[in-house]
């Protein structure tokens, strides 16, 4: 691939990597979306707390996920994803706070999880089982949170967020997922890597960089909205061609994944987001949280060896503190 080809898609600069958004457009197909890519990011998340493969596989997916949303956000904030459901995998919560910042923690039933594994049920919709996924946009103590709710019912984040987005804003929506493990050639340690595409179609639409162009070359018979029609299911019929190992295949860039997909049909990339693994907890937020959220009570079960112990369910960071700061 020439580069003159590569700039006709916005690569006249250094293609992106790994712990990545991608922002782009399809504009003969009246669609836009976001590609994200994981490495380190994920790998951390995913590794700190030593998960078994099939909860890293769906705590993945979420962390993806809460990327492809949050990362939209024009604001100072946070998008919170929240699972709760009687499935092996019973609870997930990620936080994506803007602009970059990402952390994640699964709630799992090991002895659940043996059972499902015997019987082959790996996969995100069967270990989530039934419940719901909540999403929901923080703009600070001064703003009314806002917050979506949909059901899920056994087959997993994808079929969920598409769910979400064609009840809440009413965009029909594609999601793709992919969580796998990399064998770095010298390395006896494999890492996680984990990656995903969101396609919304936005016919006549306009997005934040430039108009969304229809194709209007020739007279084909069809009605606007059966060229729509036409449209947005040839977006996804392209997107269906990916593989999992593509998403998440080190060697080919974000930017040339999605010339894979789309250069028939023309595709533009803009400025890759940064992303990275980074926990909000503090010492002054953990004190601030047992002076205000904990009676005194509760603190004092708390107290271990003559100190208040609290771990941090992300990022497992263990803090310290005198009980007599809390006058107990």
């Amino acid at each position: 691939m020439s580069e003159n080809s590569l700039s006709q898609f916005g690569l006249d600069r250094d293609e992106s990597g790994d712990d990545v958004v991608v922002p782009f457009t399809l504009d003969r197909l009246g669609s836009r979306g976001r590609l994200t890519r994981l490495g380190e990011a994920i790998d951390l998340i995913l590794s700190r707390h030593n998960y078994p493969t099939p909860v890293a596989r769906v705590l993945g997916e979420a962390v993806v996920l809460a990327s492809l949303i949050g990362s939209s956000l024009k604001f100072d904030g946070r998008f919170i994803l929240q699972t709760q459901s009687d499935g092996p995998v019973n609870m997930i919560i990620v936080d994506f706070n803007t602009p970059d910042g990402l952390r994640g923690y699964a709630r799992f039933n090991q002895e659940a999880l043996l059972k499902y594994s015997e019987q082959g049920k790996t996969s995100a919709g069967e270990l989530l089982g039934k419940g719901h996924l909540a999403m929901s946009i923080d703009q600070g103590s001064d703003m009314e949170r806002y917050q979506g709710v949909v059901e899920l019912d056994g087959t997993g984040f994808e079929s969920a967020a598409d769910q979400y987005f064609k009840q809440s804003e009413q965009i029909p929506t594609k999601v793709r997922l992919a969580v796998a493990q990399h064998q770095v050639r010298g390395e006896k340690t494999a890492h996680w890597r984990a990656a995903g595409i969101l396609v919304q179609h936005l016919p006549k639409a306009k997005n934040d960089d430039e108009s969304l162009e229809q194709n209007n070359e020739f007279d084909d018979g069809l009605s606007d909205e059966e060229k729509q029609e036409d449209n947005w299911l040839e977006t996804k019929s392209l997107l269906s061609t990916l593989g999992d190992d593509e998403l998440v295949d080190p060697d080919i860039s974000p930017e040339r994944l999605l010339f894979r997909l789309y250069h028939e049909t023309g595709v533009r990339v803009f400025t890759p987001q940064s992303l990275e693994e980074r926990c909000t907890c503090s010492p002054e937020r953990i004190e601030d949280m047992l002076a205000n959220s904990f009676s005194p009570k509760g603190r004092e079960e708390m107290i271990k060896n003559g100190e208040i112990e609290v771990t941090c369910e992300f990022c497992s960071t263990t803090y310290n503190f005198n009980p007599n700061l809390f006058n107990i």
